[in-house]
């Protein structure tokens, strides 16, 4: 089978991106998880090397099929130093299916690299990792439903450690 490359920032990995990572293993058989980080974002709640380790503990159950890197520079650099023959990616809507679109063109240009767009469970379709942030950073809504146990865990201490710093509510 072939190898495919899951590229994302995965602050933090959710119950969405778990369901297509499953999916991926299912349909290529091994997949490489790349936890980038993205100098255009802003920095998230969790450092590349916190979510790498929270994407490893949510997917032990894959076992040896799934491996996960942490990279930065380019996407596609990244996918063919892992000797990937297809990219995952996933949409929500519309408008992240406009820029997957035009995304895995220009990759396939540059790299000959496929792009497969998967698509999480109705039930996960809603789930976004910025939203998980702002629900629990804010309001400290229970992130249960969206995210795995390790994550869960990962969120409740974040949001412990901000209360305790001078000035936080």
């Amino acid at each position: 089978m072939a190898v495919a490359f899951y590229p994302g920032s995965f602050d933090p990995f959710h119950l969405g991106h778990l369901d297509v990572v499953e999916q991926a293993v299912a349909l290529f058989g091994d997949l490489v998880i790349g936890v980038m980080h993205n100098p255009d974002k802003p920095s998230g709640m969790f450092s590349p090397a916190e979510r790498a380790d929270l994407v490893r503990q949510s997917v032990a159950h894959l076992g040896k099929k799934v491996c996960v890197e942490t990279y930065g520079g380019l996407t596609v650099e990244a996918a063919s130093k892992a000797s990937a023959s297809f990219m995952i990616k996933s949409a929500r809507t519309g408008g992240d299916f406009e820029v997957e679109q035009q995304m895995a063109q220009t990759n396939h240009g540059a790299s000959g690299i496929e792009t497969v767009l998967l698509f999480s469970r109705p039930e996960h379709s809603f789930i976004s990792s910025r939203y998980i942030r702002q629900f629990v950073g804010f309001s400290g809504t229970n992130a249960k439903p969206m995210v795995s146990a390790p994550v869960l865990k990962a969120l409740i201490a974040k949001q412990g450690n901000a209360k305790q710093k001078p000035g936080a509510k």
